[in-house]
């Protein structure tokens, strides 16, 4: 089958790289739809590790025919994105995350957004929901509210959860940071494969998403943001403010939809939500089927409330 003229358009759209300029970072992004400024408020999408904007694709195209703007950026440490100074720590603590986000939105001239995203792209957005509502029009947040507990990191989780968490002990030693450095497609896919163990499609959107891996930031971002989350490293002074804003866990007030991921691999359904820390309108949605992430719902969605 031949693709459409509009079809074409709409892919080319999606793929094509933009580049803004942070104080931190120029990131590379995708733009696609012409939603009305002020009218509707755009949507950013925000990717998890170790995916990357592709993750995006099906959504965005989506979003954009409903006549929203829609903006992918790639994440500090992914594809194209990189740091301006080669004296920045390449931390990939929740604050950095958080305030890349907000400082992106700045560099748009964004006031206002919808804010979307999963793992490291969640917690960006539950960042800046929790601790700048007013840049937030609303949020979705796969797996609920992400803002680490770093105070209480050292309390023991059931065995099973530890066991689903071995990844991050992994990264914690030198023979984990050098593992990810020399097999990190090969260490990226097992994880794309425990995750989500329940996508079809997941080996093709993989080979699709494996060169974001190698922007030359990933390994020390990575390796950073799983050895600060438990206490073991210290964050960039830069973020030291808002990281200590995020240790009381603020409340989350702004409009919220809940993902909460049917077959994830690393966490269970129950601890996807912390619904207690949304305080305005909230709805959880169970997805059966779906892993950390995947590219199709396979199953209707179960509603709930926060």
């Amino acid at each position: 089958m031949t693709a459409s003229s509009h079809e074409l358009h709409e892919l080319d759209e999606l793929h094509e790289l933009h580049r803004v300029t942070t104080p931190v970072l120029e990131i590379g992004y995708h733009r696609t739809g012409e939603g009305r400024r002020g009218t509707d408020a755009p949507v950013v999408l925000l990717h998890g590790f170790p995916y990357d904007v592709r993750a995006f694709d099906e959504v965005a195209r989506l979003l954009a025919e409903a006549g929203r703007e829609v903006l992918v950026p790639y994440l500090r440490g992914f594809g194209p994105t990189r740091f301006l100074d080669g004296g920045t720590p390449r931390s990939g603590q929740q604050a950095a995350l958080g305030q890349d986000l907000t400082e992106f939105m700045d560099a748009l001239g964004i006031e206002r957004a919808v804010v979307a995203g999963y793992d490291w792209g969640g917690r960006a957005a539950c960042v800046v929901a929790a601790t700048s509502p007013e840049r937030v029009r609303g949020l979705v947040t796969a797996g609920g509210y992400t803002v680490q507990d770093i105070a209480g990191a050292t309390e023991p989780a059931a065995p099973e959860a530890e066991h689903n968490f071995w990844y991050q002990y992994y990264f914690h030693s030198e023979r984990g940071r050098l593992g990810l450095e020399r097999n990190r497609e090969e260490l990226c896919r097992l994880l794309w494969r425990l995750w989500s163990p329940t996508w079809p499609g997941a080996e093709e959107a993989f080979a699709a998403s494996a060169a974001s891996l190698h922007n030359p930031d990933f390994v020390e971002v990575a390796v950073h943001s799983y050895r600060h989350r438990y206490g073991l490293v210290e964050g960039d002074p830069r973020y030291a403010d808002l990281e200590e804003r995020l240790a009381a866990r603020p409340p989350i007030g702004v409009p919220t939809v809940v993902l909460v991921g049917g077959d994830n691999g690393v966490i269970a359904p129950a601890d996807q939500q912390g619904t207690g820390r949304f305080t305005g309108p909230c709805e959880v949605r169970t997805l059966p089927g779906w892993g950390t992430t995947s590219r199709r719902r396979r199953r209707r969605p179960s509603p709930g409330r926060c």
